[in-house]
């Protein structure tokens, strides 16, 4: 456990975020994995599906994140208020809610896999095979959800590095399976969507039995396990409004998936190349902002409210810091992360764009560096609106930034529409974020 109510700031700040990078970062590995493996074992083809199926999954695996997020921002409030109960509390509800949400989720979308697929207007020569991943990825949504619950208590307690191990686990047992069965024996894409499905259950297994025998502060007794009316009300208060940000973004994906499909086969592939190079960048000025978001929440129960603009300010510092990394990484390797992922007849092509692409995005990662960092501060404050807002304003600005400039200048479109979404954002963030304090006292 991590109490952030003492002690300098900048040092909980990194040792708290630096596992949650890490551990996103697992997430988001044996996503890559699956890709690189399907598209390199398996064909182009099935990289252009996964491609097509990831941005409706993402909508149902952010929507689950935003709840939890909630959620786990009213336990780091009464971690730091000292109030236990109310923390095993808190775990109980969102848990019994969240899994009965998660389950007609997974139901709904195996049923309407093919109209949400023709909404898209997904290419006949992949319609099958991406209706077949998408349909079992939705069967692991339950499993997804019970994971990201748990970790949600772990980390409001200041602990991040436990969920890391789980993660690093359920990675290394995607990749195995991956390249066993599809890399050496022939299986095709329903494999690469039933490995992912296996890994998230044992991560979310293995956070359930570690809770159980090493954390029993954070275990919901017996008489705990009922939904609590009126906690339910600000959990959802708090978490359904973060649910819906978080899904406003893969939303705005899906839009831009739709132009990009026009675009054809080679463009698709790249598209989810690039994407997943995306992930990887946008993944730890993430996880920086949740360090911020429970540093703040953890002040604001303890109320201390002295050190919550401190807090912020080297949380800042740590996200211009990594953007100086990151930008320089992707901007020197972009052609041949690009290349990771194809291979064959047309790979040239889907390199090129990719590599385009990336050049522009390596500049533009700054952006998010700093509207994330502002996130942060406002869900630490419990200010969900806020960030709400801004998330929708750059969402919808860039979507429609997308819909204008990808039919005239292809995948570069996409990267300025994206930095023209993220400056509108910080537009509205920095200036209020000047208000926000003056009306809250926070010196």
């Amino acid at each position: 456990m991590r109490d952030m109510t003492k002690g300098a700031p900048l040092g909980h700040l990194f040792f708290y975020a630096v596992p949650l990078l890490l551990g996103n970062w697992l997430q988001l590995a044996y996503n890559a994995v699956d890709s690189i493996i399907a598209g390199r074992f398996i064909g182009q083809d099935a990289l252009a599906a996964e491609g097509v199926a990831g941005p409706v999954m993402n909508l149902v695996i952010l929507a689950i994140s935003g709840l939890c997020i909630g959620a786990g921002v009213l336990m780091s409030e009464a971690f730091g208020a000292g109030k236990t109960e109310a923390l095993r509390e808190t775990l109980a509800t969102t848990l019994l809610f969240g899994a009965g949400l998660c389950c007609a989720v997974a139901l709904a979308g195996t049923l309407l896999a093919p109209w949400v697929l023709r909404a898209l207007a997904v290419p006949e020569s992949i319609f099958a095979i991406t209706g077949a991943y998408l349909r079992i990825t939705f069967l692991g949504a339950p499993f997804t959800f019970f994971y990201n619950a748990l970790a949600a208590g772990l980390k409001s307690v200041g602990d991040s590095r436990t969920p890391l191990k789980f993660l690093a686990f359920s990675a290394l047992l995607n990749a195995a399976l991956d390249l066993v069965l599809i890399g050496g024996l022939g299986f095709g894409i329903v494999c690469s969507a039933v490995t992912t499905v296996v890994a998230e259950a044992a991560s979310a297994l293995m956070a359930a039995l570690y809770m159980a025998r090493r954390v029993p502060q954070l275990c919901p007794a017996r008489r705990d396990w009922r939904i609590r009316l009126p906690l339910l009300g600000r959990i959802l208060q708090y978490g359904a409004v973060t649910a819906l940000q978080q899904a406003v973004q893969p939303i705005c994906k899906v839009l831009i998936q739709g132009q990009v499909n026009a675009l054809g086969v080679g463009a698709i592939a790249a598209f989810n190349a690039v994407t997943r190079v995306d992930d990887f960048a946008f993944t730890p000025e993430q996880s920086i902002a949740s360090a911020i978001t429970t540093y703040i929440a953890q002040n604001r129960g303890a109320q201390q409210p002295e050190r919550i603009r401190r807090g912020f300010a080297a949380g800042l510092r740590l996200e211009l810091g990594y953007w100086a990394l990151i930008g320089l990484l992707v901007a020197g390797l972009r052609t041949p992360l690009v290349a990771l992922f194809v291979s064959g007849e047309g790979a040239a092509q889907v390199v090129a764009l990719g590599s385009e692409y990336l050049g522009l995005m390596a500049l533009f990662y700054v952006l998010p560096a700093l509207t994330n960092g502002f996130q942060g501060f406002y869900r630490g404050m419990g200010r969900m609106g806020t960030t709400l807002l801004g998330t929708c304003l750059q969402a919808g600005l860039r979507a429609l930034g997308a819909a204008v400039l990808a039919p005239r200048v292809g995948l570069a479109g996409v990267a300025w529409a994206c930095a023209f979404g993220w400056c509108v954002m910080l537009l509205f963030e920095a200036p209020y974020y000047f208000y926000t304090c003056k009306k809250m006292q926070l010196r």
